[in-house]
């Protein structure tokens, strides 16, 4: 049944996509350790690290197209899952300081000490293990869209409602972070992190390995989530996002439907957070912005919702903008990405890839309507076979 769940996501386009993702976690960190500084095949440190983080950027906007593009949900609260997972991520890094902080303390991070904490508070407990950091990372997210989403869906709260909803969550989670006394850093956040397994996360290998573990990581959340739309579940979803009460009045548990992509959504989103953290050296309140979820929106709309592939083109294309034009112009770019979502809106409703697959699908439709086109219209049918071509010469 594995097998079957899994064929059905290996789709042209899919596979091509995966396959791109995959050779680039072997050639950038390769044309990164092994070339010499001096060629020109060499990709610097830091151009991978700026890749790596889009590339997690690009499994955010994938996570949002799961519950957007094929299930209707317009989320404005995807942000706060990737945070969560890069809090989860963070604080395993900070507790493999130890004694290395400013302050010596073996077990309290700094800004623990320096808030005169006494002791380590019960949520730290178990952080300093790799697996069970990893473990809170998909759960964490996970149970949040779940008691969110539970209630949410049985309510029937739908469109415009629930987007507002889940922005307050977000924004909510923004204020208690911010907070000291929450134990997470406050306005400050987690950051001077120093090892990850072991190794040092300044080192060119483990940003490369972080990076092949990004494009990794987004090639198999790609075929997982192709994997679920091509599934019978898939079909359901589409009809949720279609139809939601025809749906519902076929016998289908439609909150039940929601709740699953929802959640699944949600990890995906702390995974990216995860590997982003140790990429980028902090995680602070400020990953809860509400305007960084409308940005991840904003991405998936560019490159193309309900395709899968476009929210990784938009995630990626929209993000060198900003780290070019934040650079030529800094103070335009707001004005450019706002231009740049209502330019798609009236231009592009369907993304950059769907536009494209729109056109080569009405090209396909064209040449199978052109009289003559084909070698169908060459070969007279079997039943007309012992027919003359022409019955007057016959005569």
């Amino acid at each position: 049944m594995i097998t079957s769940f899994i064929m059905r996501a290996l789709e042209g386009r899919i596979v091509i996509a995966a396959s791109i993702l995959m050779a680039i976690a072997i050639l950038v960190p390769a044309l990164n350790l092994l070339v010499p500084a001096g060629s020109p095949l060499h990709v610097p440190t830091y151009i991978m690290s700026l890749m790596g983080k889009y590339l997690c950027y690009a499994l955010l906007a994938l996570a949002l197209d799961l519950v957007w593009g094929y299930c209707g949900i317009l989320s404005l609260g995807h942000g706060a899952f990737f945070a969560l997972g890069g809090y989860a991520m963070g604080m395993y890094l900070m507790r493999q300081i130890g004694p290395r902080g400013v302050y010596g303390d073996p077990v309290l991070p700094d800004f623990m000490v320096f808030l005169n904490w006494k002791e380590l508070p019960w949520f730290w407990h178990g952080m300093d293990m790799f697996w069970f950091a990893m473990l809170m990372v998909l759960f964490v997210p996970g149970l949040l869209a779940f008691v969110f989403g539970w209630f949410a869906f049985r309510s029937r709260v739908n469109g415009v409602y629930l987007s507002i909803i889940t922005q307050a969550m977000t924004y909510a989670l923004l204020l208690a972070f911010f907070r000291n006394d929450m134990g997470f850093g406050g306005n400050n956040g987690l950051t001077d992190f120093k090892d990850i397994l072991g190794y040092s996360v300044q080192a060119d290998g483990t940003r490369a390995v972080l990076f092949a573990l990004s494009a990794g990581m987004l090639a198999l959340c790609l075929v997982l989530a192709s994997a679920i739309v091509r599934s019978k579940y898939g079909k359901v979803l589409v009809g949720v996002r279609d139809a939601e009460s025809r749906t519902r009045f076929l016998g289908y548990r439609v909150e039940n439907v929601k709740l699953f992509a929802f959640v699944v959504s949600a990890m995906m989103a702390g995974i990216a957070g995860a590997l982003f953290v140790p990429q980028v050296g902090i995680i602070n309140p400020g990953e809860f912005a509400p305007a960084n979820s409308i940005e991840v929106v904003i991405w998936t709309a560019v490159g193309g919702r309900g395709t899968l592939i476009g929210p990784i083109v938009g995630a990626i294309l929209v993000n060198f903008g900003k780290s070019f034009f934040t650079g030529v112009f800094p103070e335009l770019w707001l004005f450019a990405l706002g231009g740049l979502f209502i330019a798609t809106t009236l231009f592009l409703p369907k993304g950059i890839v769907g536009t494209v697959q729109q056109a080569l699908a009405s090209r396909r439709e064209r040449q199978a309507a052109t009289p003559g086109a084909g070698p169908s219209a060459t070969v007279p049918p079997a039943s007309d076979a012992g027919t003359p071509a022409n019955p007057q010469a016959a005569e």
